[in-house]
């Protein structure tokens, strides 16, 4: 979704990184401000949102939406939230890796971390088995509630470029994402074959 004329609400910038901005908004699409939404036309000429680009997996040439696999990991009876991004893979393009906090009482193992993997295969298809699954206390999120998907993108891939974290509301959290989940990770991708 793109948009050729300017409006009264859209963002202006990015306090203290013009080029930043320049490049998510402007540079993608010469001329025309990118929202990061997808959108597409039916045939009748309405148009359908389609939800944020940043959010489509490309695995292996199949386009994932990450809501379609995080709701397949939250319908699991041990999961209360899941958060899913894509890491570069030299095969695939990308890879999935989900981060999933447990409810209450349930204690996190690899053959959880392996059964919810399993269950994203029953519920969409073998080319949405993430790669890794990392079971952990909480999810990184910012003083509004939204997750940071960067900063699980970052620790997934083993980055230690994390960017701006000062919207981060808990930075224990980030602490603890470190360090957790790597039993998880290889039973996962074990799994996988």
């Amino acid at each position: 979704l793109v948009i050729r004329r300017p409006w009264p609400s859209m963002l202006r910038g990015i306090w203290g990184n013009e080029a930043r901005y320049r490049a998510a908004y402007w540079e993608r699409f010469p001329g025309l401000y990118f929202t990061g939404d997808g959108a597409r036309r039916d045939e009748d000429g309405y148009y359908w949102l389609l939800g944020r680009v940043d959010d489509v997996l490309n695995v292996a040439g199949h386009r994932l939406g990450t809501a379609e696999i995080e709701s397949a990991l939250v319908s699991h009876p041990a999961v209360a939230e899941a958060a899913v991004v894509g890491v570069p893979d030299p095969v695939k393009g990308e890879a999935i890796a989900a981060f999933v906090t447990l409810r209450d009482g349930l204690e996190p193992a690899a053959e959880l971390a392996t059964q919810l993997a399993e269950h994203v295969v029953h519920e969409i298809g073998p080319i949405a088995r993430p790669a890794q699954v990392r079971i952990v206390a909480a999810l990184p999120k910012t003083r509004s509630g939204k997750i940071m998907r960067r900063l699980l993108r970052s620790v997934a891939s083993g980055s230690e470029q994390l960017g701006d974290t000062s919207t981060l509301e808990n930075a224990a959290v980030l602490a603890s994402l470190r360090t957790s989940g790597t039993e998880a990770d290889a039973s996962a991708e074990d799994a996988s074959g």
